[in-house]
Order: structure tokens, then sequence, then C-alpha cells
């Protein structure tokens, strides 16, 4: 099937934009790999060092012969989604042995769980923490002995931080390793009628306390398609995963025997071999618009749109909103996942899942099929999924029909056309928004603002009975110069719960959502924000304000608009609390929204 002619065109201006930095990045990355491997520059004191606590594994370190496999891990019983990484490094030593090579865990990378930290101060660091992990993947590959990296990480900010990591050190083979999402337990959709019930005061603290312990229940991902199942999606469609890893539960034989052989195709893959496959020639522009067709298709998360781009940029490939509007238009929307649909991603799995998309989205010529992955040539590659034949993984034909059309369809017979999220430009600023999930009839929204410093202030807002008609509101200074730009999810029952009620609502905010933002209209990640004097900051409550994710612009009518000073907030309180003194120089140096918010490249 030929390509798509808007998927050949945002590709080649991609790449035409980005042809100088991508350059002197594979510049780089080709002198690198020609010192030839790493532990050969090494002093013998400096091995001495690097193995002396490996034991059994010693005299193959210090030979050099075989591979050495460094294991970055973002392991913490924290996050239901990294529990199970664990006991990962021992799996993987294991059959790096019977492989005849050697693995060690070169470090740790910090993981916060935007569950724990969601409406708290915590989450002001979320976003950073992504660079934080980038820094410390980066420190653990700086000892210089490994051969090929694996990287475990399922969540948020930890796959794109080490996927960072993963493109800066380019010039040797990474490949990821997932856990799987938690089995199924109380439906996303009864969760979220019981946190509307409680916003709205109609249940008490203990039927809200029960319904999430029973939606959150096991280890591994949540089974709503937010960041964290996005980002698996992900590593799929970019080559970076073994096929058909993504969404195996934790703890089964299968997942088990995924780890193993991860760890033993990574070894084989090195330098050192006949196969070598480094990150470099994975994480091209071709493999960023696989991800993003995938994003679209998906439904995903917003998150990766400020994701993107940073993890786009240390590959040396600049991505800009326009490449995420055009790419949405002419990818279908083939899931129905919640926030989008009733299933979560077990369901979705069991209907055919990413092999079975994947192939749909080739057949379509939606997708470069031209590619490296860690598996080999081709992203046809990712329409097989594995099974357990004699204790060993093969490799067999993926689902060609959908198990259950009501979660999965066709690329060309879709849920919807495109992909639902589109880039607004206006007197307001540049942002975007998602609609996949949002009702048809609320696409437009024209409404009074009423204009807000901070979401708890929405929340009392919405306590006192104040919003009674359509209503604009606006929550501004929550960028990531102003404080880190935490995610408003914590507003999406109140909001929601005005809607049900019958009025005309939408949310505008420099500051950033989720995943599972659902079917109220938000304008978010408006640039540049109100902390670096953007518009936002002129708005006053009762300004008209138009979102319309039809045309694409954001937009007041306020007649004086243009003429008003911008509002200067006292920010000074966010700079200390839970850690946010340490945060002081990436609030200072941090990216625009619309560049990816980033602070490390």
């Amino acid at each position: 099937m030929p390509l798509d002619a808007t998927i050949a065109r945002v590709t080649a201006r991609i790449e035409a934009r980005s042809e100088q930095m991508r350059a002197t990045y594979l510049d780089r990355m080709r002198r690198a790999a020609d010192e030839g491997p790493r532990r050969a520059h090494l002093t013998c004191g400096n091995q001495a060092h690097a193995y002396a606590a490996m034991s059994e594994d010693k005299n193959a370190l210090a030979g050099g012969r075989a591979p050495n496999l460094g294991i970055v891990t973002a392991y913490n019983d924290m996050l239901s989604a990294h529990q199970p990484f664990e006991t990962y490094p021992q799996v993987i030593r294991e059959a790096a042995r019977a492989a005849g090579g050697t693995a060690q865990v070169a470090g740790g990378v910090p993981a916060m769980c935007d569950g724990v930290t969601q409406g708290q101060v915590g989450m002001e660091l979320s976003l950073f923490s992504r660079d934080v992990i980038a820094l410390a993947a980066g420190v653990a590959l700086s000892h210089n002995v490994f051969d090929a990296a694996v990287y475990l990480g399922v969540c948020d900010k930890i796959v794109p931080g080490l996927v960072i990591a993963a493109a800066t050190f380019g010039y040797i083979p990474g490949l990821f390793i997932p856990a799987g999402p938690m089995t199924s337990g109380l439906p996303n959709d009864q969760k979220a009628k019981v946190r509307q019930q409680f916003a709205a005061g109609e249940v008490g603290r203990d039927k809200l306390m029960e319904a999430e312990m029973a939606s959150y229940h096991g280890a591994g991902t949540c089974t709503f398609y937010g960041t964290a199942n996005s980002n698996q999606m992900l590593m799929e469609f970019m080559g970076l995963h073994l096929p058909g890893t993504s969404f195996v539960n934790p703890g089964t034989p299968l997942r088990d025997a995924l780890t193993s052989e991860a760890a033993k195709h990574a070894l084989s893959i090195t330098a050192l071999g006949n196969a070598y496959r480094p990150v470099c020639d994975i994480l091209d522009a071709k493999a960023f618009v696989n991800g993003i067709v995938g994003l679209m298709a998906t439904g995903g998360s917003t998150n990766l749109v400020l994701h993107l781009p940073a993890m786009a940029r240390a590959a040396g490939i600049a991505l800009e909103l326009e490449d995420f509007d055009e790419i949405s238009s002419a990818t279908p929307l083939m899931a129905k996942v919640y926030p989008n649909g009733l299933a979560d991603v077990n369901h979705f799995h069991a209907a055919g899942g990413l092999q079975y998309m994947i192939g749909s989205l080739l057949d379509a010529g939606l997708l470069h099929d031209d590619v490296k992955t860690v598996a080999g040539d081709g992203l046809s590659l990712y329409t097989r999924e594995p099974v357990l034949t004699g204790g060993e993984i093969t490799y067999r034909d993926g689902p060609r029909d959908s198990q259950n059309d009501k979660i999965l369809r066709p690329a060309r017979d879709p849920f919807q056309s495109s992909g639902g999220l589109k880039q607004l430009h206006g007197n307001l600023g540049h942002g975007m928004i998602k609609v996949s999930a949002v009702a048809p009839e609320r696409h437009v929204i024209e409404a009074p603002a009423r204009v807000f410093q901070d979401q708890d202030s929405v929340k009392a807002a919405f306590k006192a009975g104040e919003f009674t008609s359509d209503t604009v509101v606006v929550v501004r200074f929550q960028g990531p110069k102003s404080n880190g730009m935490p995610e408003l999810h914590g507003l999406v029952p109140t909001l929601a719960v005005l809607q049900d009620r019958g009025l005309k609502v939408a949310l505008v905010t420099d500051g950033r959502m989720s995943g599972a933002s659902g079917k109220v209209p938000a304008a978010i990640h408006v640039s540049p924000e109100a902390a670096n004097g953007g518009p936002l900051a002129r708005l006053r409550d009762g300004d008209i304000v138009r979102v319309d994710a039809v045309n694409g612009t954001l937009e007041t009518l306020a007649p004086d608009f243009a003429d008003r000073e911008p509002v200067q907030a006292d920010l000074s309180n966010n700079g200390h609390g839970v850690g946010r003194e340490l945060f002081e120089a990436f609030r200072q140096n941090v990216g625009l929204a619309s560049n990816g918010a980033a602070v490390v490249v």
C-alpha cells in the first residue's frame, strides 16, 4: 500500500526541519561507536572497581570477550506498574549468562506516581522528574562498561526520560522491557461515576475509597488508557519493545519468558556481533511519525504531546505541534478504551490489541514499514504476537480481524475519521485540545470566563454554587515556569458534574491534563504561559472566550484585550516545600510547553 500523502508530507517536513540537527547527532553517535566496545578504554583499575561485586561473572567481565548488558531500572513499590521490576535484574542476569554474556544493574532512576500526587503539591515535581530520570540514567551509563542497555520503566514521565537517555547513549543498543497491566478490577466508568458522586456530595469518602481500591488493586499498570499505557503503545510503534510485549499481565509465564528473551536479544545486537543495531538508527523521523500515528489511532494521552518533542530532540529530530495536528487529521481513531470507551487495556489486548492495529494501519498506508527496530528491519515484525512454546518464546501472525468491534475497529472503518487532536491558535496563545472523547456538540464552546490562579479555587467556587451558567474555566499560572506544570486532572469530576447539569463548560489552561481527561473540552499547554507574560495573564472574569476545536482557534472577544497589562502573580509559595526548593533551576530554565517543556534537551 502506498504511503498516505499526509503522512509522507509531514515526515518529509520533519526531516527537512531536522536535517542539520540530525546530521550533528548522527555524527556524534558514529564517532562514539567507532571507538569500539566501551570497556576496551578502561584501565585495569577502572575495571576492577566495576566488577568487584560480580562474583561468578568476574572472569567473563574482565575477559572482555562477552557482551555486558547495563540495566537501568525504575523499580519501586510505590508504583504498581513498577513493582514487578523488583525481580527483573536477577532474571536478566541469568538470561545473560545463559546467552554467554553478563548483565549489571547500572543504576536506578526515580519514578513518581501521578496517581499518588494528583492534586497534591508533589505533582509540581512530576513533569520535571522526566528530566531528572534522563539525567540519572545518564549517570548510570556513564561508567562506560556496557555494550547494550535495557530500560525498565512503564509510567508517565519515566519512559520519556529513559528514551531521552537512550537517545543520548544512542551508539549502543537499547531495549525497553515493560511489566504489563494489572488484571481488570472495578470498571473505570463505575470508578468515574463514584468520583463524580463524591464531587457532588452524593456519597461519602468511604464509598470513594472503596471504589478506588477496587479499581487500583494489584501489581501492574493502571488499566485505563492514560499516559502509562500510551507509553507502552509508543514503544511498540517506535520499535523499542520486542513485538507484542506491552500488555501481557505481570506474574504470568509469558511475561517472565519475555523478560528473559529481551535480555538475550539485547546481547545479540551489540557491536561485538554481526547484528549491531544502535538506538540512534532506530529513533529517526519515521519512528517518531509512527509513534504519533499510534497515539492518534489509539486515542492516547495528551501528555505525549509534551514528551515526544523532548524525546525527539534528544535524537536530533525537531517536532512541532503542527505535525501532531496534521497526523491526527489523517489518522483514524480505531480504539475505544477508557476514557474514550468502556473497555480497559486488557479488553483492548484481547480484542486484537497493538498487533491488529499495526497491521491495519500498515495496510492503510498510514505507517512507515521501512524502519529499523530492535526486532529487525520493518515495522511489519510488530504484527506478530509472542507465544510460549516448550518454555521458549516463538512468534506467530497476530490477528487480522478485530475480536470485538465495539473496542477495536479497522483503519478503513474506524470509530472516527481522525485522531481528535487539534492545535489551537489565537489571541490567547498556542495550545492544543483532544476531542476524541468529547461529544461533537461540545467541540465549540463560547462563554464568559471565570479566571482562577489554581485548581483548589475552582473546586471552592464549585462547592459555593458559583457555577450556574455556561462558563469557560481559565486556570492560569500552571505552566512549567510557574509551578512545574502539574496535571489538573482533579478538576475533571467537578467540570463533568457541571456538564451533566446541562451547562456548556470548557477548561483553558497553561497547565496540562492527562490521558484520562475524558469528555470535558480542555484547551491545554497554552503557550507562552502566564508566568512569561502570556496572553492568559491579561484575561478577566466575564471576558467572552471561544474554544473552537473545529477551526483550531482559541481566542477572547474582549475588545480591549491587546491593550491590557498582564497580571503578575505571587508565585513565591511555589518555591518551597515537598522538595520544590531543589527545582528552582528547572523552573527558571524550562523551555516552552509547545516545545516539550524540557530542561535538559
